[in-house]
């Protein structure tokens, strides 16, 4: 039985080691807070695909990780007895205008011929559900592929999942490279691109603040909205989360004056919110790679160790596909990694 010890216990991290112990190997996930205490700790949890127009290997790596996913969760909520707050609920969006709507024409069709046919998307004058964003032309974008998670009890149920696998997550515990004996996997978010970008010699990417907010609003079976370039989710649990910002510069990684205006923006988008009572603000970190994509595979210059990282905006939608992957590559040396994932 391999022995694999993972670093950080965010989504990458916590899914890598699920899948790694679901495969039969003994893990270990060092963490050097507590879990998702970085960017994986947060109110979204919005698995939202990309445009299916101008289709390329990210994409269609994300379209897999999504259709993945419905397993996985499942998976993760027997082993654990914890609920994630997996769903597809499917998402709508307002067409701000006449011209918008004509072009959408050849998205739609994308979407025909890439997405599942049970899972749709088509503009519509009647949207459903207690949650509708306003629209300047009575028409919505609807499609029935996109899905959300509740982040927080999602890495709860993978915690649990883990151990109920005979693996151990041990918090408050820093780690450094030369401590570590192979195999290792590394997922420490923006901290860990900076390791990587001094350690290479070369800017391997960086860290970008990101604010949310939850609202005490219950609509726990409709479909998500995005609206005013924010994700609005409402989650089982009777909370409804909106988000989120992307702050290059930013003085802490402390919710400011940004998330109140999310939830100004969020209240005009979609009137049902008017009088939704705020029950958090937060925010965190968010690593972006350079390439904008995932950076996976082999650490150069560390035989035996590894890195999933980068999960920028998408890192809970690509997580089911990402952990397969590397689980693959630790445990069988089988590498099938895109191209455009590659660390190297």
């Amino acid at each position: 039985m391999a022995s694999i010890t993972i670093v950080g216990a965010g989504i990458f991290g916590l899914s890598c080691a699920w899948e790694l112990a679901r495969r039969g190997a003994r893990v270990r996930v060092i963490e050097a807070r507590r879990i998702g205490a970085g960017s994986s700790g947060g109110t979204v949890g919005a698995l939202a695909p990309h445009v299916p127009d101008n289709w390329n290997d990210k994409k269609a790596f994300q379209l897999d990780s999504l259709l993945m996913a419905e397993s996985f969760w499942a998976g993760v909520q027997t082993a654990s007895d914890l609920p994630t707050g997996y769903a597809r609920t499917g998402r709508l969006q307002p067409v701000p205008d006449m011209a918008t709507a004509e072009r959408l024409a050849p998205r739609i069709a994308a979407a025909e011929g890439r997405w599942p046919a049970a899972m749709p998307m088509r503009l519509t004058d009647a949207p459903e559900g207690p949650l509708v964003p306003a629209s300047p032309t009575g028409l919505w974008l609807r499609d029935g592929l996109t899905a959300r998670l509740n982040p927080r009890a999602a890495l709860a149920a993978l915690a649990e999942a883990i151990r109920s696998k005979g693996g151990r997550i041990v918090e408050g515990q820093a780690a450094a490279p030369d401590d570590l004996a192979a195999p290792a996997l590394w997922t420490t978010g923006a901290e860990g691109l900076a390791m990587l970008s001094r350690e290479l010699g070369r800017p391997i990417g960086q860290g970008v603040k990101g604010q949310s907010a939850l609202l005490g609003f219950s609509a726990p079976d409709a479909p998500q909205v995005f609206a005013e370039g924010l994700h609005i989710v409402p989650h089982a649990d009777g909370t409804t989360a909106i988000g989120s910002t992307s702050e290059n510069r930013f003085a802490d990684d402390r919710p400011d004056e940004q998330a109140k205006a999310l939830i100004a923006r969020a209240r005009a988008a979609c009137p049902a919110l008017k009088d939704a009572p705020v029950l958090e603000t937060w925010a965190g970190i968010r690593p972006r790679a350079a390439s904008r994509a995932p950076l996976l595979g082999a650490w150069p210059g560390r035989p035996g160790h590894y890195v999933a990282n980068g999960g920028f905006k998408i890192g809970f939608g690509m997580a089911p596909g990402i952990a397969a992957l590397m689980a693959e590559l630790i445990l069988t040396g089988r590498d099938r990694i895109p191209d455009a994932f590659r660390l190297a």
